[in-house]
């Protein structure tokens, strides 16, 4: 059956899951259920994972999934197929060629030109000497003269018209390279489509497929946008995330949800062998390895009794053959062939492991050389490459370890050979027992792996102010959070804003100031949250009353949590602070120094709301045990707190309530009692 003949059904992206890196999407096709069940679903990228796609029924129509795998068609593209920006490119490029070859054949012209002289005609040694016509001289000059200043002023006009096409070839090649890559890039479309087989009753109906599949080329990074009235406790904070994607498709109408987990982590998990005492038992044969059938040596007797195409130097030299002339001098009987490999090879020669040597993924042995030959390295459809050594082994060198003993058991086959769709049978030509096995073809598509080498330079674009990746600020869990409504976002390689939805926080407006390092008292947004999803570091832009404030940075808030985002100066609060220190001596012989330190800090609330103050100030802390500090104020010690919310050892805290228009003094201070011998002569005393 050709593949003209399979039914198609168009699909429709449904949803995508955005991770750290890469994109998990859901496609939806609906259709009759052909007869004999085959099925051709249209419309994945080119940039498609092939080992990501999984295919399911939807509903409980009696229709399973039996057979899904991927293919890659090509065809030109329709006539009417919209290519505006790639057309209006080659226009303004022609167009900037022809105003290049119009400004260069100006330039010769000009050059042309300058180099018109009067040349004298020639002067033989006994003729008389001739008048010099200098009106003709100067007519010629005249003529030069005004010839260059008409050649000039084209040229300026050329010049100005190269430099506009230039301007419009930058502007349209810009706006190509931002254009979406869902658009076909070549004169020739490429199609990928997911070949299913549905197994059902005949009169099935009709069925709905959901296909999910990875693709490389999509970042995401959170933002927010908190809403606050003054005066309330609660406020909006909206999480918007910023979304860009190079999948080669665009996603319009899709439901989007973000992951901060890692799209490329391991999901199987690990095997554990049992150990055994005693005598030793034969491994199972492994799942897909089954012996040779019958009769597979005779099936090319009549090929080889035919005999084989003449080999030309070229690819004898590729395919690893001997060169020169001693070849043809060897006669006698073939080496005997090596052990086949691949799918069908029998389990007695076996490598380190329990596999054969190179099986499963890598060549066969290559047949002893002739008698006389040297060894020679080969290359690898695999990438490797070997040295081929004469049957005949000479024993290790002294020092050289041996090389280890086979180990008896069946092969076992690599994950690439497990991937039946991929295997291809090694022809005729084939060497080494090869022929008539499978064994795995092309590790992967070349123009593939360019599709999404192109769409990971999306992982590349520098982050918007104050982002944070999703994988640095989740730490050691992983979140998701859902849009609430579809969303559209091209495959242009951009920044686009996605509202993924409402936070309930809770808010509290705190003024704090440090009077000893910077009279100014500064406002501070304490924000709780009450959810049970961690909320991301990113920008917050902060509105207050309907007023746009500030963007400030959101550390990661955990659920239950708290942190403050700094609002900046306030404006209509003052504070103002004034020290005294007053030296004296103590003790039965004065011999322990005390110094006296006061401190006075007065608020101001210019405001039109009550506000509580909290002023910090910091009392010395002492390792000696001689010195002694006593506090006299009813100042506190704060909490410990963590991160950015922690304090230095020595820290006091004040809090104060301002009604509105009011003003208030705190005084406090500490006495420092040092014994005579330890007290510094001269220095700073002061803080």
């Amino acid at each position: 059956m050709t593949a003209e003949s399979v039914l198609r059904w168009g699909s429709t992206l449904d949803s995508v899951v955005v991770y750290a890196h890469g994109a998990l999407c859901s496609r939806l096709a609906r259709g009759a259920v052909p007869s004999d069940g085959r099925l051709r679903v249209t419309g994945l990228p080119r940039s498609l994972d092939p080992g990501s796609l999984r295919v399911r029924v939807l509903g409980a129509s009696g229709v399973r999934v039996t057979e899904a795998r991927v293919e890659v068609e090509a065809e030109p593209p329709p006539a009417d197929a919209p290519d505006t920006l790639r057309r209006e490119y080659e226009r303004l490029r022609d167009a900037y060629a022809s105003a290049q070859g119009r400004r260069d054949r100006q330039l010769s012209v000009i050059k042309e030109v300058e180099a018109l002289h009067p040349v004298p005609p020639g002067r033989k040694r006994d003729d008389p000497h001739r008048r010099t016509p200098a009106d003709a001289w100067l007519e010629f000059a005249d003529f030069v003269d005004e010839r260059l200043t008409g050649l000039h002023h084209r040229l300026v006009e050329l010049e100005e018209a190269v430099r506009g096409a230039e301007h419009d070839l930058m502007v349209a090649t810009d706006r190509l390279e931002r254009a979406s890559t869902d658009a076909p890039s070549a004169h020739v479309e490429t199609t990928v489509c997911a070949v299913l087989t549905l197994d059902g009753p005949r009169d099935a109906g009709e069925a709905e497929v959901e296909l999910e599949y990875g693709v490389p080329g999509a970042v995401w990074v959170p933002a927010y946008r908190l809403t606050h009235r003054q005066g309330d406790d609660s406020g909006d904070l909206v999480l918007r995330a910023s979304v860009a994607q190079r999948t080669g498709e665009d996603w319009t109408g899709v439901r989007i949800a973000l992951a901060t987990a890692d799209l490329r982590r391991r999901t199987d998990l690990p095997r554990l062998r049992s150990v055994r005492i005693g005598r030793s038992q034969p491994a199972p044969a492994p799942s897909g390895w089954r012996e040779p059938p019958a009769g597979l040596g005779g099936l090319f007797s009549g090929y080889d009794a035919a005999g084989s195409a003449p080999v030309r130097a070229s690819e004898a030299a590729v395919a690893g053959g001997w060169s020169g002339p001693e070849d043809d001098a060897v006669s006698g009987p073939p080496a005997p062939p090596p052990a086949p490999q691949g799918y069908g090879a029998p389990p007695p020669l076996t490598g380190v492991g329990g596999a054969p040597p190179g099986a499963f993924g890598g060549a066969p042995p290559a047949p002893a050389p002739p008698t006389g030959a040297q060894p020679r390295t080969r290359s690898r459809s695999a990438g490797r490459s070997r040295t081929d050594a004469p049957a005949a082994m000479a024993p290790p060198a002294p020092g050289m370890a041996a090389p280890p003993m086979p180990v008896a058991g069946p092969p076992e086959p690599s994950s690439a050979e497990l991937d039946y769709a991929a295997l291809t049978l090694a022809g005729p030509d084939e060497q080494g027992g090869r022929r008539g096995r499978l064994f795995p073809g092309s590790p992967s598509d070349p123009v593939a792996v360019e599709y999404r080498r192109r769409a990971e330079a999306a992982a590349m674009l520098p982050l918007p102010g104050q982002a944070v990746r999703p994988r640095e600020s989740a730490g050691s869990f992983d979140h998701r959070f859902d849009a609430a409504a579809r969303a559209d976002v091209p495959s242009d390689g951009t920044w686009h804003t996605v509202t993924v939805g409402e936070i309930p926080v809770g808010l509290r407006t705190e003024y704090l100031c440090v009077p000893s390092v910077e009279p100014v008292v500064y406002a501070t947004l304490a924000l709780s949250n009450a959810t049970d999803q961690a909320l991301l570091a990113g920008p917050v832009e902060v509105v207050v009353d309907d007023e746009f404030l500030l963007t400030a940075a959101l550390p990661t808030l955990a659920p239950g949590g708290e942190r403050r985002v700094g609002l900046g100066p306030a404006e209509g609060i003052r504070v103002t602070r004034c020290t005294n220190v007053h030296e004296s001596t103590a003790g039965l012989r004065n011999n322990t120094t005390v110094l006296d330190h006061r401190v006075h800090v007065e608020l101001g609330n210019r405001l039109s709301r009550h506000v509580t103050v909290e002023v910090l100030e910091r009392v010395p802390v002492s390792s000696e045990p001689d010195v002694r500090i006593e506090e006299r104020a009813d100042w506190t010690v704060p909490e410990e707190g963590e991160g950015p919310d922690s304090h230095a050892p020595g820290t006091r805290v004040w809090r104060m309530d301002l009604p509105a228009g009011a003003t208030a003094a705190l005084d406090g201070g500490y006495e420092i009692r040092i014994p005579t011998g330890k007290a510094l002569a001269g220095g700073n005393r002061r803080s």
